[in-house]
């Protein structure tokens, strides 16, 4: 099963770094977020992956084409020419890097690879959050319902948008906080029926807005209740939460031990 991740945006909210590098290639342990959210889905047997691109996309590029390299041991013979790779500890990844648009809404990038996902059901998430979300229950989950969609949902404060969860836990309604809201929000780590191309119109589709809403208002969207670690990198103070879990060893997000 394909996973896409959502990895264009520009990252206003931690401009002190994303003015070098586009968000989910900020560095947590030396190594980029959207690594560590890889390795997450790797964990799980899910190994091919398609990442929407934006901003700045070139450094993504970059680092994968140097992937081999940058982890293994290697010989230059400069004398030759010659270059031996002599040990890897490279990953199992399929990876296909899609230009979708420097301007394109979440739900315009989705619909820009909708020809690298064909007719299957499809991992989603974004590209700044973190989590130890069971991934092989969450698509147990999924396909147990017959849904179009589901999302996970987390507990995250008054910083995102709204689920308004009904019995069963299906998605009732999906909108923007408000300053009495709950904190059940969209975490990211969604699956998704290939019948969501229906719901994204161009470049302009915010996923959030009219694809989601209209999901959730037709009985088609359904939440997974994670109660375990989630966390996003959206500003300077979340990178250093996240920098100091992992330099003391206590990343509950990394499933990969």
């Amino acid at each position: 099963m394909k996973v896409v991740i959502l990895a264009g945006g520009l990252g206003t909210r931690i401009s002190e770094e994303s003015h070098l590098k586009p968000k989910p290639m900020i560095e947590i342990g030396e190594e980029p977020i959207l690594w560590h959210i890889m390795k997450h889905y790797s964990k799980y047997g899910f190994n091919e992956f398609i990442i929407c691109l934006g901003y700045k996309s070139f450094v993504v590029k970059d680092y994968f084409a140097n992937y081999y390299l940058h982890t293994s041991d290697v010989t230059f013979d400069l004398g030759t020419n010659d270059t031996e790779y002599l040990s890897s500890t490279t990953e199992n990844w399929k990876v296909t890097l899609a230009e979708t648009g420097l301007n394109t809404m979440t739900g315009g990038r989705i619909k820009r690879v909708q020809h690298y996902i064909g007719n299957e059901t499809f991992m989603l998430t974004y590209g700044d959050g973190v989590s130890d979300v069971n991934l092989h229950k969450l698509l147990k989950f999924h396909k147990d319902h017959g849904k179009i969609g589901t999302i996970t949902a987390v507990s995250a404060g008054q910083r995102f948008g709204v689920l308004g969860l009904g019995e069963g836990d299906v998605v009732t309604q999906f909108r923007e906080k408000k300053d009495d809201d709950s904190s059940t929000i969209n975490g990211g780590f969604m699956v998704m029926e290939p019948d969501i191309f229906n719901y994204l119109e161009g470049d302009k589709t915010v996923f959030e807005n009219a694809p989601l809403e209209t999901l959730a208002s037709e009985g088609q969207l359904m939440a997974y209740r994670h109660n375990g670690f989630w966390h996003c990198m959206d500003t300077q103070r979340d990178k250093k939460h996240l920098e100091e879990l992992w330099q003391t060893g206590h990343a509950p997000w990394k499933t990969w031990r």
